[in-house]
């Protein structure tokens, strides 16, 4: 199994200043540069203290100067929001810099206040992001580029520098939804899954797009596909749990649905739960628990490491996307868990 981390640039209630959040994230990869992952993929977000990271270009070279081994994954490049060509440039220029150690993850995007700022209509964001992606790819394969489509039409260009990887960095789709998955089967991208299904959701796409590959005359063999899973790790099942309800409690609250924002809070303890149970709606404590129990993997160092064991064999999970939920959780899951996995 190989292993990677999904690195957000989080900064919950600013308790810290931003300066201190980008440090601590550079420790952890110097960590993972010298322990045996295979990469680290930034997560690119903006306008909200999500993943304070709106440059994984910027952020990538610097990763670049700091490291020797690690692979450097884009998680992802929003790629709707980029001139395609500029996109094209500077991943390129990234994978140079780095000696040719780029991943290029690219997505749609998700966030309505992003679209709103960037001025992407959500009906352009499927057709636009799909046509900057094959602008990209044309880009790098040609020596000079001439494209005609929906949104971009460019005659006999230069793009300068190509990648050091040759035709170009290996590529990675973010596919969370059947259609999206669909998409990158039939054209042959292989896919990044997200970290807010259930395993069982997420062995079920996995299944459908080995299916729509196949379908498409495309192989998965051979094919790395991240998983990225959420993890909490402790030195006990109880410390673990109550790792796992603070993260879930930040995503959410900042990301997913503030409304069970306390709902998670409440999980932590069976008394606090049985207290809360009288007051709040059981579809609430079903959609919190559900998610503590069902997406996040969390316990000892020894019950992760054979929760994951059994997810390999269940939905051939293969390359681990490792999102931690607390420094304690990455030392010891680095420590502890990645022996374990052999």
């Amino acid at each position: 199994m190989k292993v990677a981390v999904l690195q957000f640039f989080s900064w919950p209630e600013r308790r810290v200043p931003l300066e201190t959040v980008y440090e601590r994230a550079f420790d952890r990869i110097a960590i993972m540069d010298s322990s045996g992952y295979d990469a680290v993929w930034l997560a690119e977000h903006h306008f909200s203290t999500y993943s304070v990271c709106p440059s994984i270009n910027l952020m990538g070279t610097h990763v670049a100067a700091r490291t020797k081994n690690l692979r450097i994954g884009t998680g992802v490049s929003l790629a709707a929001f980029y001139h395609p060509l500029r996109l094209a440039e500077e991943i390129a220029l990234l994978d140079v810099l780095s000696g040719g150690r780029v991943n290029w993850g690219a997505g749609r995007g998700f966030d309505r206040v992003e679209f709103e700022a960037f001025g992407v209509a959500r009906e352009d964001s499927y057709p636009r992001f799909h046509e900057n992606v094959e602008v990209v790819l044309e880009a790098w394969r040609s020596d000079r580029l001439t494209y005609e489509g929906q949104f971009y039409s460019f005659n006999d260009v230069e793009v300068l520098p190509k990648p050091a990887q040759k035709p170009h960095p290996p590529v990675w789709m973010a596919s969370s939804s059947v259609e999206a998955i669909g998409w990158s089967a039939q054209y042959g991208y292989s896919i990044m899954m997200d970290p807010h299904s259930s395993h069982q959701e997420i062995g079920r796409k996995r299944a459908f797009y080995e299916e729509e590959l196949t379908k498409h005359g495309h192989s998965i063999e051979g094919r790395d596909i991240p998983m990225a899973r959420l993890l909490a790790v402790g030195t006990t099942h109880e410390e673990a749990e109550a790792i796992a309800a603070r993260g879930a409690q930040w995503m959410f609250g900042s990301y997913l649905s503030p409304d069970l924002n306390n709902v998670i809070s409440d999980l932590r303890s069976p008394e606090t739960r049985a207290a809360a149970e009288k007051t709040r709606p059981d579809n609430a404590f079903d959609a919190a628990q559900r998610y503590l129990n069902e997406v996040i993997i969390y316990g000892s160092p020894e019950e992760v490491a054979d929760k994951l064991v059994q997810l390999e064999e269940e939905i051939s999970l293969n390359y681990l996307l490792l999102a931690p939920l607390s420094h304690t959780s990455f030392v010891l899951f680095t420590d502890e868990v990645m022996p374990r996995l052999g």
